[in-house]
């Protein structure tokens, strides 16, 4: 049964932020606008958080360190994403270009910034920001160690971002008028939609919830960050298409990914695994070898936003 609990308490650290950062994409796509700078946004946004941690958590307190260093994940996350919004709104930029052109700036900037700012690539810090046991709920039979154990305050803010989200695109005016900008723009702005104003903002909702993905996929996992996140930018991307542009399924999408990076990771804490003696680079190729499969399967049958992509250009008719 430790095990069991284990294997859940490792998966939530895992499929969190894959979610937060696929949820992030959505709003960016269902406004029109493809964003595949999520990695670069993750290590941008994560680096400048964990910055502040490493500068400030022994001044703050605990709460209040953490609760800074997301706001200045999701503003950085929200800065990075801002440049690819212009390019690709305003400029008429190829969309893929400029987010690939994000991607290798991010991590080459933060190794340079780290290195000009403490002389090595690495910035490190302590992690205190895991609960033991949350009082009450940690006590609750099965589903007290499972989810209210060993947890991070990070966890259950993904819950609230997965149902904010659904309410917001699926249940107000706001959410409507964003998804009607990714499928038909010149029907949107015919009845006095601001086609440019909805994309900009689906894109810097993309950029906050990359900034903050970024965040709370590195304090549970490292205490040493060195400008990567394994590849969870362009990952998520899979979580998104696998979900097929729904909140919902992007919840079970995340939770199927984070549990095939939770076996690739942490497959030697678990002794049936252990034991059934498959080479450890088997568990590790598990991820990709899931998202192949997952892509080859699916990608034909999950059609995305209609105008995803897809520049807009106000004055053509």
């Amino acid at each position: 049964m430790n095990s069991f609990y284990f294997l859940c308490q490792q998966t939530m650290i895992f499929f969190v932020p894959l979610m937060v950062v696929a949820l992030g994409e959505l709003f960016s796509e269902r406004s029109g606008v493809l964003n595949i700078a999520l990695e670069g946004i993750m290590v941008f946004g994560g680096f400048w958080g964990i910055l502040f941690v490493s500068k400030f958590q022994a001044s703050m307190p605990v709460w209040l360190c953490l609760a800074a260093a997301i706001l200045v994940s999701m503003a950085m996350g929200m800065l990075l994403s801002l440049l690819h919004a212009f390019a690709s709104i305003n400029l008429k930029a190829d969309q893929t270009i400029s987010s690939t052109a994000l991607n290798t700036f991010s991590t080459a900037f933060c190794i340079f910034f780290a290195r000009v700012v403490q002389e090595v690539e690495q910035v490190s810090f302590k992690n205190t920001f895991r609960i033991d046991n949350i009082p009450l709920l940690g006590d609750i039979p099965v589903i007290g160690p499972m989810l209210f154990q060993n947890a991070y305050i990070t966890t259950y803010l993904g819950a609230a971002i997965l149902l904010i989200s659904s309410y917001v695109l699926y249940k107000t005016r706001f959410g409507l008028r964003l998804r009607s900008c990714g499928e038909n723009p010149q029907a949107a702005d015919s009845v006095g939609i601001d086609v440019y104003r909805m994309r900009y903002i689906g894109v810097l909702l993309s950029g906050a919830l990359g900034g903050l993905g970024g965040l709370i996929y590195i304090i549970p996992s490292t205490t040493m960050f060195n400008s990567t996140v394994a590849g969870y930018g362009f990952l998520a991307l899979t979580v998104l298409v696998f979900g097929q542009w729904k909140p919902s399924r992007i919840f079970f999408a995340a939770l199927f990914f984070g549990l095939t990076k939770t076996i690739a990771a942490a497959y030697s804490g678990i002794p049936f695994l252990l034991g059934l003696g498959i080479p450890d680079t088997i568990y590790k190729m598990l991820p990709y070898i899931a998202t192949l499969l997952v892509l080859t399967i699916t990608s034909s049958r999950s059609p995305g936003p209609a105008a995803a992509g897809v520049p807009y250009d106000k004055g053509a008719r």
